[in-house]
């Protein structure tokens, strides 16, 4: 039983679970209707649809921001890609004779994330061929992106009126946002990939060793190029249905500083910033985790202007309590209540 415990306690999802319960906890009482669902013309609503439904962007790409982060690097660009594909997408749209055409929907579609594709190519090149730092690599692009966005749309907000690419950020299907459909789409097929195969070991051991992983015959340019890629299509999506969901290409605002809250939920979920192992699963829980602060600062009725203060003391705790000292100290702690409380069985 105490084995048990203290492998509990150790574990990485700890803390983060827990402050996901207390987050849960605050809201029930600020609202007591937190946790109910409702069924509104056979589709579910409430407060945790809607958290799972608003977080499934930011949980698209944060799973891509794993695997980066897990090869020692990082990806600024994200938000920018997102932007990029949403405004790809509508200018397509708005360009067709029928933009509520299934096909020409996919089009919209296919291309946006063809280009986002193309785009985490060339994060892949500056940072796998070039040599050039993560962080700056993709500052490159945080920055063009932006830019490059506000050429596609002229500097305009872009409006459609698209049904088929509304039902990508707003539709249900059987009950249950397509949103969600798609992060778990996202999530096994990221989990398949590197934990049923060796994908995932060698994109550890790159992380942990690049020399090492290189003599040992792991092809560390192939496999950074992979995770750029995969982390650039993860954008696309996740800036379709964030397009979607308003019906519009708003280059200056779409996913903006979505990489700060991938960054710090993949950060909360247990991987190192220092690369080697990682965890999807302490991924998805951190998602969560900034999702429901985001709700939880609306319930309790935090004023705007200190959401963001919120938000990091939050994540400071919750990192503070993962770092390796904290852990040590309170094993240590458990092991002297545990002397003690013998200590006092074998005096009596």
């Amino acid at each position: 039983m105490n084995a048990l415990l203290a492998r509990v306690f150790s574990s990485r999802l700890f803390w983060p679970v827990v402050l996901l319960l207390v987050l849960f906890a605050i809201n029930v009482i600020a609202f007591p209707g937190f946790l109910s669902i409702t069924v509104r013309d056979g589709n579910l609503y409430g407060s945790l649809i809607d958290i799972l439904r608003n977080g499934a962007p930011m949980t698209i790409i944060a799973i891509g921001m794993t695997l980066v982060i897990a090869t020692q690097g990082i990806d600024l660009s994200v938000g920018a890609i997102a932007a990029i594909a949403g405004a790809v997408a509508c200018s397509i749209l708005l360009g067709s004779d029928d933009p509520g055409s299934p096909g020409v929907v996919a089009l919209a579609i296919i291309v946006a994330v063809l280009i986002s594709l193309v785009l985490g190519v060339w994060n892949g090149f500056l940072v796998a061929v070039l040599g050039i730092q993560p962080i700056i690599a993709t500052l490159v692009l945080m920055t063009a992106g932006r830019g490059a966005a506000m050429l596609l749309t002229e500097g305009q907000i872009l409006t459609v009126t698209s049904a088929p690419f509304k039902a990508l950020g707003a539709g249900f299907l059987f009950g249950i946002p397509i949103a969600v459909y798609i992060a778990v789409g996202v999530f096994v097929l990221a989990a398949v990939l590197t934990r049923r195969t060796a994908l995932g070991l060698f994109i550890e051991s790159v992380g942990i060793n690049p020399e090492a992983a290189r003599q040992a015959g792991v092809r560390a340019r192939g496999l950074l190029f992979a995770v750029y890629i995969f982390v650039g299509i993860c954008s696309a999506v996740a800036g379709l249905i964030l397009t979607a969901n308003t019906m519009a290409a708003d280059a200056n605002n779409t996913a903006l500083f979505i990489e700060l809250d991938a960054i710090l939920a993949v950060v909360i979920g247990g991987t190192s910033l220092m690369g080697g192992r990682y965890s999807l699963t302490g991924t998805l829980v951190g998602a969560l985790v900034i999702q429901t602060l985001v709700t939880t600062v609306y319930t309790v009725g935090i004023p705007p202007i200190a959401t963001m203060v919120f938000k990091a003391a939050v994540v400071t705790v919750v990192c503070l309590l993962q770092s390796p000292r904290t852990n040590q100290a309170l094993v240590t702690m458990r092991r002297r209540l545990r002397s003690r409380s013998i200590e006092k069985e074998v005096l009596a």
